[in-house]
């Protein structure tokens, strides 16, 4: 049995890397392909990233709430609900930040709330991780596993019955239409060119299945994993996930913007067979390296880094300099990259350094032993 499971933190910590790395293009109008998101249904590798956040979410719940059938109710919910609020107002507090823009007269206009977006990537983790907690209080791991099929199966039917005539197109996908009316088009996200939000409050069944699928092998591995037998089973498990979830895909297309299920499936199969790997590297072949230190800083400090990484850009874009016409963010990677004529490359050099500058302010924070946690 581990009682102690390292892989979880260098997982973790690779994929809040790989999370900068992919929000933070040195110019949006020159990225590599695999560096943004699918243009609709498919999967990218910038597409595995959000589901393994939630996966590892998952996987630390097994961990963290392996001894909850010890703890009072009160304290018990005390727990969860102090960290789900948390989470979700943190992530509103990106959304909004810092209150105020600038218009096209360079005059600074305090945001109205009426365009406050209420979504995003922090507030669907606390749904997911209160939802998941519930789950688990009331009907543990077995029950878990079988609510965890029926959200998926559940998804695809309100779907596909939302609006049979075109269930899985941008326009057609019945949970938009459920959004303008229920929270008005302001509070949506608008990067699609319309109204629509991928961190609504519909496609968010399939993303607790994944949490639960994360917590259920975090429980495999506290209990069952003792040796190389036990982690080829898991290997199997992820792969067989990865073959449903294709071909589910033909019924119901891979599409993380609105996280169908074969979606679900199909990237939990890929962060099982990684996390396997990881497995197998660290704990059995006990590899370490510059990458393994680099990963395990971020994932000492994931929630504050992420936070940071998040904020330091909405700032250096929010100072304008010289004529006022280019911000700290866009003068900092002309002033860097101006001339190179690959300028994907430059783009993605550029987003590299923000990860390393990421990076040091994680290594300083493990030096000085300051752990930020909810």
């Amino acid at each position: 049995m581990m009682t102690r499971f390292k892989s979880l933190d260098i997982f973790r910590g690779f994929t809040l890397a790989a999370m900068i790395l992919v929000n933070n293009p040195g110019n949006y109008h020159h990225v590599f392909p695999p560096l943004e998101h699918s243009i609709w249904h498919g999967c990218t590798f910038t597409d595995l990233i959000f589901p393994f956040f939630l996966f590892a979410v998952g996987n630390a719940m097994a961990f963290s709430l392996k001894n909850s059938d010890q703890l009072a109710p009160t304290r018990y919910w005390n727990k969860i609900l102090k960290r789900t609020i948390i989470l979700f107002l943190l992530g509103l507090f990106l959304n909004i930040f810092p209150f105020a823009e600038w218009n096209s007269l360079h005059q600074l206009e305090w945001i109205p709330f009426a365009k406050y977006r209420y979504f995003g990537v922090l507030q669907r983790i606390a749904i997911c991780y209160f939802s998941t907690a519930m789950i688990l209080y009331y009907f543990r791991a077995k029950g878990a596993a079988v609510i965890s099929i029926f959200l998926l199966l559940l998804y695809w039917l309100i779907c596909y019955y939302g609006n049979p005539a075109d269930p899985y197109s941008l326009e057609g996908w019945f949970g938009t239409t459920l959004d303008i009316r229920i929270f008005g088009a302001s509070h949506l996200y608008h990067g699609e060119g319309t109204a629509f939000d991928p961190e609504d409050v519909w496609s968010v069944f399939p993303a607790i299945s994944q949490t639960i699928f994360g917590y259920i092998t975090g429980k495999y591995i506290i209990q069952k994993l003792t040796g190389k037998s036990e982690l080829m089973n898991l290997f199997v498990v992820g792969l067989v996930f990865i073959l449903v979830g294709y071909l589910w895909s033909f019924a119901f297309p891979i599409n993380k913007k609105i996280w169908t299920s074969s979606y679900c499936v199909f990237t939990t199969g890929i962060a099982i067979s990684f996390l396997g790997i990881l497995i197998y590297l660290i704990e059995f072949q006990n590899i370490r390296g510059i990458f393994y230190t680099v990963f395990d800083d971020f994932g000492r400090n994931t929630l504050f880094i992420y936070c940071l990484s998040g904020l330091i850009p909405t700032i250096c874009s929010f100072i304008l300099i010289g004529d006022k016409h280019q911000n700290l963010w866009n003068f900092s990677y002309h002033f860097l990259f101006d001339g190179w004529h690959n300028q994907q490359l430059s783009s993605a050099l550029f987003a590299l350094l923000f990860v390393a500058l990421n990076w040091l302010i994680a290594y300083y924070l493990r030096k000085k032993k300051i752990y930020i946690k909810i």
